[in-house]
């Protein structure tokens, strides 16, 4: 079994503010040590089920948070950017049998977590797809889908994974924490990456949630927080101005979809 696994810090169990997500900052420490601790529970929960080739890959911000050591023998590590459409599953192809997401976090538009967004908390308000508001977790999903690679397993807040257990049945989650306002309510560090350990080795057993048809037409909209941002995607073949912050765009696929997301962020 070949499984990927995506990294982000904004679902990680006390991450709560926008300083401790950030490299250079004093408090980013501790933050990268539990976004590593969680990492590490899923790689062990994905050799519990009988995996014997892992990549994990830092997709958070610089993707360089952590240090490669500690990690299972068995697992190839992906540090920074490749600067391909497929973004935080950058690498994936039809070779892997499911993704998994750590520490993964709300969608912009929502209220779930202190820090939601989506794929970039300066840029956007929102991404819809389909008329819906979509999490990161939503569109790596499709990333995967392009390749036949279903996603299993999720962890991070708890209003994203009820809401994958909503719109993605099949999925396996472990929430970390709970946004109320500006505040998050964690669990413990220990208890989330046991539940993590359990969860993955439980999750690559089953089936993960169904594969979105890669030929289908989907509706990206995107809502920018600059109208400036907003006017120049309107500039790519395509794309239609709705209002001086919203844009929209139809295609034809997933992989005119990604590579059209791509370039307008």
């Amino acid at each position: 079994m070949k499984v990927y696994i995506s990294l982000d810090i904004e679902g990680v169990t006390g991450v709560t503010g926008w300083d401790e997500t950030e490299l250079k900052d004093p408090m980013h420490k501790d933050a990268a040590a539990q976004m590593k601790n969680e990492a590490i529970a899923a790689c062990r929960g994905a050799l519990d089920a009988g995996a014997k080739e892992i990549y994990v890959h830092d997709s958070h911000d610089s993707g360089m948070n952590m240090w490669i050591d500690g990690f299972p023998k068995e697992v190839k590590f992906i540090r920074s950017w490749m600067y391909t459409p497929d973004s935080m599953f950058a690498g994936v192809d039809e070779s892997f049998d499911c993704g998994v997401c750590i520490g993964y976090h709300s969608e912009g538009g929502s209220a779930g977590n202190p820090l939601a967004h989506t794929m970039t908390s300066k840029g956007f308000f929102w991404v819809k797809i389909n008329g819906e508001l979509v999490s990161e977790l939503e569109y790596n999903r499709l990333i995967c889908a392009k390749y036949g690679v279903p996603l299993k397993f999720v962890s991070g807040d708890k209003a994203l994974c009820d809401k994958a257990q909503k719109v993605m049945p099949g999925i396996e989650t472990v929430p970390t924490k709970e946004g109320i306002g500006g505040a998050t309510v964690n669990r413990s560090p220990e208890v989330v990456c046991s539940d993590i350990r359990a969860g993955v080795a439980r999750a690559l057993k089953g089936e993960g949630a169904s594969v979105p048809d890669k030929e289908a037409e989907y509706l990206l909209e995107l809502c920018y927080r600059e109208h400036m941002s907003a006017y120049k995607a309107s500039c790519f073949p395509g794309v239609e101005a709705v209002d001086a912050h919203t844009v929209r765009y139809k295609a034809k696929g997933l992989k005119d979809l990604i590579t059209t997301f791509y370039f307008i962020r």
